[in-house]
């Protein structure tokens, strides 16, 4: 269904998921604001969309450049409906057989520039009086893997710093919704960090984990999860009356993430008297 004529802002544009999105909302005649760190990854789309599409090049991790393009995309175009923090990239391995470098980029790129992009777009929704900020979230920030410990934890920071905004920014006409895809059929795959393995770690849940994420193709094939069909449930979710606070996309992830909150809660009831015993 087409969507009446609103701005969208997108990270990581170029490919996978903020593909999709690009795509489906600059066919749908809306004005898409789509940054890349390969500029040139979007010049099909210029092309094809001319003046519908404003593009800027940008490595989120530069927060300086972020708000730059941050302010020149809302002074230039005017008026920014609905913002989406889609840029990321997993980081996969055992704790320690990662890097200084590694821990820094994945903290960095996951959470650190959603972070800063929020605090960047934020005035500017409230001089507009609205505004919806989308967080690209994952299935990862409600469950925990082997092998996944650095990108769960950029994802369950995103959770914790995005839910806490629903209070604060809504008395301003603001919006945030968190997305929470499971395995996409994309090029994430291609893209994914892996630590360079020790010996201790050659086998086991790590090494299994690490094995088949050597197949990127494999991978892909065994996602269930359609990025078109996940930007338009986006899309569609972003802008009803009452967009949801979370949006689970995927029925691998609403597995996980009902079985992650299950045990959770379990645990958490069998707590109850203990937890009491500590109160004065």
């Amino acid at each position: 269904m087409s969507q009446a004529p609103r701005t969208w802002f997108i990270t990581g544009a170029s490919s996978g998921l903020g593909r999709q999105l690009a795509e489906a909302l600059l066919q749908d005649g809306q004005q898409v604001a789509a940054t890349a760190r390969n500029l040139d990854s979007l010049a099909v789309l210029q092309e094809t969309y001319g003046s519908l599409l404003w593009s800027a090049e940008l490595d989120v991790t530069d927060t300086g450049r972020l708000r730059q393009v941050t302010d020149a995309a809302f002074d230039e175009l005017g008026h920014i409906d609905h913002v989406i923090s889609n840029a990321g990239y997993g980081l996969y391995g055992a704790a320690e057989e990662f890097d200084d470098q590694d821990i820094q980029r994945q903290f960095a790129t996951n959470l650190i520039a959603p972070v800063q992009l929020l605090r960047a777009v934020v005035p500017h929704f409230r001089r507009q009086k609205a505004g919806h900020f989308v967080q690209i979230s994952s299935a990862a920030g409600q469950t925990g893997m082997a092998g996944g410990s650095l990108y769960h934890a950029s994802k369950w920071g995103v959770e914790g710093f995005f839910d806490s905004l629903h209070d604060e920014l809504s008395p301003f006409g603001i919006g945030v919704t968190i997305v929470e895809p499971g395995a996409i059929a994309s090029s994430f795959f291609t893209r994914v960090g892996v630590a360079k393995a020790i010996n201790a770690y050659e086998s086991g849940p790590v090494g299994a984990l690490r094995g088949y994420l050597a197949d990127p193709d494999t991978v892909i094939a065994n996602s269930i999860g359609d990025p078109a069909k996940m930007a338009r449930a986006i899309i569609d979710a972003v802008t009803t009356s009452q967009p949801t606070q979370r949006l689970v996309l995927g029925s691998d992830a609403h597995t996980m993430i009902q079985q992650s909150l299950t045990a959770r809660l379990a645990a958490h009831e069998a707590q109850r008297e203990a937890a009491r015993n500590t109160d004065r």
